[in-house]
């Protein structure tokens, strides 16, 4: 006789509905009244700083606080920073659209992998619809393909695999290294390059930086120069890698420029667009990465300017085929070949296999708001740098590093001795961040410390700039 196995009340509790729906619109009329408070009363704080010891102390008293998970909801947004505030100006995160956060509550639920078709039907086909409209955006042709992953640096590490694939001498995937492999990039490109190459083996050797210009792009002038002595180290370059843009000054290297000398040496051209690259949707401003439909693939992120939360990453590849390349091996459990091109097996061309249904964030900003809704952003966005910049010129003291081609803008406060300067422009920063009024964060550039901000919420407006500066002479006079 078999023995009877009970559920357990607690476990059928999980998953009841009258839960969801309780808790589920306490929880949205919480985060809607979050919204209409921090984006229109500007003296909520944009962060509560708290050092991370006394925020560790509080959490480890919550499991056994006894609190209800509304309180706890509660304290998770007092005790984080608020991208929707307008006064909001630090990293590169997006301040994610309303209809896209919804989105997230839906995928978070169904929970479907996307790498095997049958467990992502509806993800795959709107990734394919997603990625098909960026590469549509960048330029390429029909043969291009691509696909959505967890990030720019993951992102940036598959196309450098792909372009190990395409032009390394031997065969790496099968027989390892038989060659001293390396890249060519900016020294401003971001940390992330250099990870990836050194992730691959290539080493600190396989890293090629090469000098930028007095606008902090990579300077094509001796790129040739660069090429010729890694040679006779005996390196064997694969790839340029263009920064559209930068992260540190917003700058858009000469993506034209470096295609043609990618071509001329047949290396494979690969642009790290995840901040900058969302310019291929604008008229104003796609100039400003001309050239980028001549890449071999494209990183461009959407959850930096293109209004959906993290982590959302298209990798787009001129030539769909080698997308497929990349990860050539057997899984029988989960498919029947892995030589069968299937865009709607997407495991097989990345590294994730139960990965998340982004394309639902991205595809709903679309449906909800038209095609155009990610120029408007950008737009808005990129004009307002230039307004902050002007707005920076016009004031006394202040210090702009370089006119902005992004919405990235450095400066600094000169009202100090030179020795004092680095050092007191910091605690600007430090204030700021212990008041919580503002959010900007710093960086160094030329050995100087600069403020840096992130233009990343359309809400923010010239007051704000205005304020921010107000707040720095009164932070600098106490110093």
């Amino acid at each position: 006789m078999k023995e009877a196995i009970f559920l357990e009340e607690s476990l059928k509790k999980i998953y009841d509905p009258s839960d969801f729906r309780e808790i589920g619109h306490q929880l949205v009329d919480m985060l809607a009244d979050h919204l209409e408070q921090v984006q229109s009363d500007s003296d909520i704080p944009v962060i509560k700083y708290r050092n991370p010891e006394e925020e560790l102390s509080y959490w480890k008293n919550d499991l056994s606080s006894g609190s209800s998970m509304m309180d706890f909801y509660k304290e998770i947004l007092d005790r984080s920073i608020h991208v929707h505030h307008p006064r909001y100006m630090g990293h590169q995160v997006a301040v994610p659209s309303v209809i896209s956060s919804l989105s997230g509550l839906v995928t978070d639920l169904l929970s479907n992998g996307t790498g095997v078709y049958e467990m992502g039907m509806a993800s795959n086909a709107l990734e394919r619809i997603v990625t098909d409209f960026v590469s549509q955006k960048i330029g390429y042709g029909t043969d291009a393909a691509g696909f959505l992953t967890s990030g720019g640096t993951l992102a940036n590490l598959t196309a450098l695999l792909a372009a190990r694939k395409a032009k390394a001498p031997g065969l790496v995937w099968e027989e390892g290294h038989q060659e001293n492999l390396a890249v060519l990039v900016s020294e401003e490109a971001h940390y992330c390059i250099d990870r990836a190459a050194r992730i691959l083996g290539f080493g600190a050797k396989g890293i090629i930086k090469v000098p930028t210009n007095s606008s902090f792009q990579i300077d094509v002038n001796v790129i040739e120069e660069y090429l010729e002595k890694a040679e006779q180290d005996g390196l064997v370059v694969i790839a340029i890698v263009g920064c559209a843009s930068s992260t540190a000054t917003g700058s858009y290297d000469d993506l034209a420029a470096l295609a043609e000398i990618a071509t001329k040496h047949n290396l494979w051209f690969h642009v790290d667009g995840a901040h900058g690259a969302g310019v291929v949707f604008s008229e104003k401003y796609k100039h400003l990465a001309k050239g980028i439909d001549q890449a071999d693939s494209v990183v461009i992120d959407f959850h930096k300017m293109l209004l959906t939360p993290s982590l959302n990453t298209a990798l787009l590849f001129k030539q769909g085929e080698e997308s497929y390349k990349t990860f050539e091996q057997r899984a029988q459990y989960l498919w029947d070949s892995q030589q069968s091109r299937e865009w709607y097996n997407s495991g097989k061309r990345t590294f994730e296999c139960t990965k998340l249904m982004m394309s639902l964030k991205a595809y709903s900003i679309i449906k909800m708001y038209g095609e155009d809704v990610f120029e408007k952003n950008i737009n808005r966005l990129y004009d307002q740098g230039k307004v902050f910049a002007q707005i920076i010129r016009n004031r006394d003291g202040f210090e702009l590093l370089m006119e902005p081609e992004a919405n990235i803008l450095n400066f600094r406060y000169l009202k100090f001795s030179d020795s004092d300067l680095n050092a007191n422009n910091s605690k600007i920063r430090e204030v700021l961040l212990q008041s919580g009024k503002f959010y900007i964060v710093q960086t160094m550039i030329n050995e100087q410390r600069y403020l840096r901000t992130s233009i990343m919420n359309p809400l923010t407006k010239e007051e704000d700039f205005e304020a921010l500066l107000d707040e720095i002479e009164i932070i600098a006079k106490s110093l």
